[in-house]
């Protein structure tokens, strides 16, 4: 045991020798590193290589001064083009409290920055504090879109959403005020127009006597045209009694002027148009609501091209007067099976058909 002893401490002493004499040889051409213990030589190494000398400054010379021209060269040239997106039709749903000056302040914000509002519906809904504004803008997307959020930071605007591109269901309600004698006398039914003053212009004078002539003269004005229609009207009954009166005591008859119609030929005139305005309407889903002498209302609702579409088969009749309510909008509700079944098929749009087995 002594001997294994003494045999290993002189092993290590060999080595301890010949360590200290390669120190020795490489001490004469580098400097020895410091000791492991000394934590601060790793943050003295990094230091040393991020403290090197900064490269010099650039010489402080002022750029050259541009003159006007190319100044407003520089402008045109990085000015962007103006927007190319086509203008469409925007309906927009606002939900705002039910309260005076909500409307007013919706529609001056939109005519400050320049939209034309095409059509305007408010209602109640079932809650007594909520209502339903829908409008109709027609504007490019960005412009529409930085609207919509506008309203949206006014305080008693709930939501307003933006149902363009949504599935829904639109409705417009149309009354429009036929003529059933057709579009020859659509000028005369018109009471105001330039054909009904040349007819007035055109008929002679009625008979008055002095108490009537006293009395219009002493009369407003507007007692005064009571009382020319009326006598008007008095020389519309005395030409047709001239125009049934025997043959011995009849007048002259005017070869120049056209034949009136018979009692029984403006039946048959107005039957007809009556009944082609009644299958037209039925064709929309429309109906007659009021029927008077010379003229029919009807009631139809649709969308807003249906619409059109329906005023502008009524044209020809003699539309006397219309009036059209605004597009009113309602979303879809989704039904769950389809949903899923447009799922499916959307997944099933990636499948490599190369990729399936034969059959």
């Amino acid at each position: 045991m002594a001997s294994r002893l003494a045999r290993s401490s002189l092993s290590g002493a060999r080595r301890l020798l010949s360590t200290s004499s390669v120190l020795r040889a490489e001490g004469n051409t580098t400097r020895a590193p410091r000791s492991i213990e000394d934590s601060t030589s790793a943050l003295d190494y990094k230091s040393h290589l991020h403290h090197r000398r900064p490269p010099p400054l650039p010489a402080n010379d002022h750029p050259r001064q541009r003159t006007a021209e190319e100044a407003v060269t520089n402008i045109l040239y990085n000015t962007p083009p103006p927007s190319t997106e086509p203008f469409k039709k925007h309906i927009l749903e606002c939900l705002v409290q039910n309260e005076p000056g909500v409307l007013s302040r919706v529609s001056g914000i939109l005519a400050g920055r320049g939209f034309n509002i095409d059509s305007l519906v408010v209602c109640q809904t079932e809650i007594r504090d909520l209502s339903r504004m829908c409008l109709v803008l027609s504007g490019q997307d960005v412009v529409i879109e930085q609207a919509r959020r506008q309203l949206e930071d006014l305080v008693p605007v709930w939501a307003v959403l933006n149902y363009t591109e949504t599935k829904k269901i639109e409705r417009e309600l149309l009354l429009a005020k036929v003529s059933i004698l057709g579009p020859e006398y659509v000028e005369e039914q018109l009471v105001g127009g330039p054909s009904h003053e040349a007819r007035r212009s055109s008929l002679p004078a009625p008979e008055v006597n002095a108490a009537e002539q006293h009395q219009i003269a002493h009369e407003p004005t507007t007692d005064s045209l009571l009382s020319k229609e009326a006598s008007m009207a008095r020389t519309f009954e005395e030409s047709g009694k001239s125009a049934h009166r025997p043959t011995g005591t009849a007048p002259a008859v005017d070869t120049s002027q056209p034949l009136a119609l018979t009692p029984s030929q403006l039946l048959n005139i107005k039957h007809t148009h009556m009944a082609a305005i009644q299958n037209l309407a039925s064709q929309f889903g429309g109906k007659i609501v009021d029927v008077s002498e010379n003229s029919v209302i009807v009631e139809m609702a649709g969308k807003a091209t249906r619409v059109d579409a329906f005023l502008a088969l009524l044209k020809p009749f003699g539309v006397l007067e219309s009036a059209r309510t605004g597009v009113m909008v309602m979303p879809r509700t989704p039904i769950a099976a389809l949903a899923e079944e447009e799922d499916t098929f959307a997944e099933g749009e990636g499948v490599d058909a190369s990729m399936l087995p034969p059959g």
